[in-house]
């Protein structure tokens, strides 16, 4: 049923072809059939996220990025929000159960995850115009005995057990719950409703949901006879072998009222020399001949192509405002070593600078340390610098005396900046 998709087979539609070129592809279902199909007019394709956090992060940009250009090669795309399935978890290699989520936090999420993709698709009533969907009216009206008996009859446990996902849960003798269990039923429900009400026959996503999208592929075989579609990228793991998404400092948001887009422009400006053509393929729509000319540069110049894909990837998540402001934010920094606006900023309490704030304890609540310990071995190895002043001294008490234009801007290294600024 499924192939590890080969370079070198032949395309003919934009979408695969540009799929294969830029290095997102890593399985799918029968990509000679998808190509015919994709080939013949517009299709319909979808990906899912669920509904964990008001934000996404970088780890979710793939999937992002591959409905962005589903869309600008003449197709329709949805994306599917999990309001229904993220009251179950996906167990997809996972440790542990997460965490449930009422219906107000869910709803929430809903609001700050649509921000997300109104930056990267097109809306509307239009054939090609991108769809939001939310599983939650479908999933949420079923009558559960009905369901197991007309859904659940299809779906094989033998194959659900050998799923990459549940198996590794069950070998580490670690829960899953039958709430978890029903989560690739629920999935692969989605992608029938999809396919019934919009024509929806190819679902995208990560590597991880592979065993997931074959249960919905399957499903569509068994109970009507009709072939479905599905496709994969790679999770990515920077040249580091950190998973994409986290940083030093956490996860790494999309949306701006959770990460600045300061942060966000520094952790792309960031990245390893021998990821930056990668990143540039999968995060930019820059021409692949202007990558190859960037991802050649070597030895300091390669800080050029790192601007450029910091520019490019925040231009798309922010806007190009937005992506030239943080852009010159780092070169006044750096160049200039100014106090910029636009660093991100932690308000302390106005009692704590009163009484004395211990240096380690500021770096801590900054975000740029994360121990006490570890601040202290910054400060000791000369690595960190108030207002541009290298500070020695682990004992040392922060206060008002430190304040410059209504703040006090710590740093750790050259790349690493946060303003303390006190509450009213």
């Amino acid at each position: 049923m499924s192939i590890n998709f080969q370079s070198s087979t032949r395309l003919r539609s934009d979408f695969l072809r540009v799929l294969s070129e830029r290095g997102f592809i890593q399985q799918c279902t029968d990509i000679e059939a998808l190509d015919s199909w994709l080939s013949a007019g517009i299709g319909t394709a979808y990906n899912g996220f669920d509904l964990t956090a008001d934000s996404l992060h970088v780890g979710h940009l793939i999937p992002i990025m591959m409905l962005r250009w589903f869309q600008k090669t003449g197709n329709r795309p949805i994306a599917l929000m999990g309001g229904a399935t993220t009251r179950l978890g996906d167990p997809s290699f996972r440790d542990m159960s997460r965490p449930l989520l009422s219906e107000e936090q869910i709803a929430g999420n809903l609001v700050g995850i649509r921000r997300i993709f109104e930056r990267f698709l097109s809306f509307g009533d239009g054939p090609t115009d991108a769809l939001m969907v939310n599983n939650a009216d479908w999933l949420g009206r079923l009558k559960y005995l009905d369901f197991l008996r007309d859904v659940g009859s299809h779906f094989s446990v033998n194959r659900m057990l050998t799923s990459e996902s549940v198996r590794q849960r069950l070998e580490r003798e670690q829960s899953l719950s039958l709430l978890e269990f029903n989560y690739m039923v629920m999935q692969g429900y989605d992608f029938h409703v999809l396919a019934e009400t919009h024509g929806c026959l190819l679902q995208l996503g990560g590597s991880d949901q592979w065993g997931n999208i074959l249960c919905g592929v399957e499903f569509g075989r068994r109970s009507g006879g009709r072939t479905l579609f599905g496709l994969t990228a790679p999770l990515l793991t920077t040249a580091s072998g950190a998973k994409m998404g986290k940083s030093a400092a956490g996860a790494v948001w999309l949306n701006a009222d959770r990460l600045s887009p300061y942060e966000f422009w520094q952790f792309w400006r960031n990245s390893w020399d021998a990821d930056v053509g990668r990143f540039m393929r999968l995060f930019t729509e820059l021409p692949l001949d202007e990558i190859a000319r960037l991802e050649a540069l070597r030895g300091s110049e390669i800080n050029v192509a790192k601007k450029v894909l910091a520019d490019e990837v925040t231009r798309l998540c922010h806007g190009e405002e937005t992506a030239e402001d943080a852009s010159e934010t780092s070169r006044r920094m750096f160049e200039e070593g100014e106090a910029a606006a636009g660093l991100p900023t932690v308000a302390m309490s106005s009692a704590l600078l009163r009484g004395g704030l211990a240096l380690p304890d500021a770096l801590v609540m900054a975000g740029l340390a994360r121990s006490k310990s570890e601040a202290r071995r910054l400060i000791l190895g000369g690595g960190v610098r108030i207002n541009s002043r290298a500070v020695l001294d682990e004992t040392m008490q922060l206060g008002r005396a430190d304040m410059e234009n209504g703040v006090i801007r710590l740093s750790v290294g050259r790349k690493k900046h946060v303003l303390l600024q006190p509450e009213p």
